[in-house]
């Protein structure tokens, strides 16, 4: 019963299997095998478009990297106030970009509103030289709250950024729970809606370390290898990169994989939301659930071995917020998650859900 992360899962069987096929004889390194080559033209079928792709290792390396790209040193780059950008990458997007300034919007449910960002861009007028410049908006799909930015949310904020010289970058962690909860195509809620770069991700559903920083305009690209190589994330045998990255794409898998997830915390969302006392701030979109729980419940998954994190947020309405007797946590499902766990979860909640009632 372990939900802390979409990280503690292992690879999937496909990714493994050609890890170890790829493996075999010699290969150029940094990245110059065909395994990347691969990679890269499967991520220009995925998005309907010609694009340039750089893999690296970490999701912090490539949203550090990707901004760095968009925001010239000591600019601004705006981001909801709780995205893993600002709260959770210990001031690497600020190391890389050289000192560039990260300016955080608040939002319900981890989302930025047009009037918010307009508000936040108000505050950074243009050739006021005690201020940054505007730079770049960083956008979470899924976001901190787990819950999605729609074709046409995205669509609005872009049209503002780029009216205002604004590029964007979107951070795509969780980029596949997102296209499968939506049931759309990757291009309606990327380039053809004004994303200029993705920090695309597959170590949460599947991958064992791998990240494509997607430019939908490959003259974007510029210098991303020479930034790469300089930031330390230039690995000596990409081979292992590639072949990850290839096999993630491979007739779909990466949306299977985060179909599984996504199923699995709805199975665990339906079942807790009947259990007595136990509030859903947000609805649940993908793959995570951050449920209010009476504090006897929450005791009682502690007891019976549940894992998970305890949860605080600034994205809750005030009406929303934890009472006494109330714990916020979060819990994550995986592309491996078994049904059994959730019922089990499920099930030590109803009874201590209904010893309370």
């Amino acid at each position: 019963m372990n939900f802390t992360s979409d990280n503690i899962a292992g690879a999937s069987p496909e990714i493994l299997q050609a890890i170890v096929a790829g493996n075999g004889g010699v290969a150029a390194p940094y990245g110059m095998d065909p395994w990347t080559a691969e990679a890269e033209a499967r991520l220009s079928d995925v998005f309907e478009r010609d694009v340039a792709a750089v893999l690296v290792a970490t999701g912090t390396g490539s949203n550090a990297l990707a901004l760095a790209a968009l925001a010239p040193p000591g600019t601004a780059v705006f981001c909801h106030l709780e995205a893993h950008v600002i709260e959770d990458e210990c001031g690497a997007p600020e190391f890389f970009t050289g000192g560039g300034k990260l300016v955080g919007i608040p939002g319900e449910g981890g989302k930025i509103t047009p009037d918010g960002f307009e508000a936040a861009l108000a505050r950074f007028p243009r050739g006021i030289v005690r201020q940054v410049q505007p730079a770049a908006l960083s956008l979470s799909q899924v976001t901190e709250a787990g819950t999605l930015y729609t074709p046409d949310e995205i669509r609005a904020l872009c049209d503002m950024a780029h009216a205002a010289g604004v590029a964007v970058h979107m951070d795509g962690a969780r980029f596949a729970n997102a296209v499968a909860a939506l049931d759309v195509a990757p291009a309606d809620i990327t380039w053809r809606a004004g994303v200029d770069v993705l920090s695309f991700g597959a170590t949460k559903n599947g991958a064992i370390a791998c990240e494509a920083i997607t430019f939908f305009d490959p003259a974007r690209a510029g210098d991303m290898l020479f930034r790469r190589k300089r930031g330390g994330h230039t690995v000596s045998k990409g081979r292992f990169l590639g072949t990850q990255m290839a096999a993630f794409l491979t007739d779909g898998h990466w949306l299977d994989l985060a179909r599984h997830a996504n199923r699995a915390a709805r199975r665990l969302a339906d079942g807790l939301a009947a259990v007595p006392g136990v509030r859903m701030p947000w609805p649940v979109q993908a793959n995570e659930i951050f449920p209010i729980l009476p504090a006897a419940v929450d005791d009682a998954l502690k007891a019976a071995g549940g894992r998970y994190y305890p949860w605080t947020t600034r994205s809750l309405a005030a009406q929303d917020a934890p009472g006494a007797g109330e714990r916020m946590v979060r819990l994550i499902c995986a592309f491996d998650t078994a049904d059994e766990a959730v019922d089990e979860f499920v099930a030590v909640a109803a009874r201590a859900g209904a010893v309370q009632a």
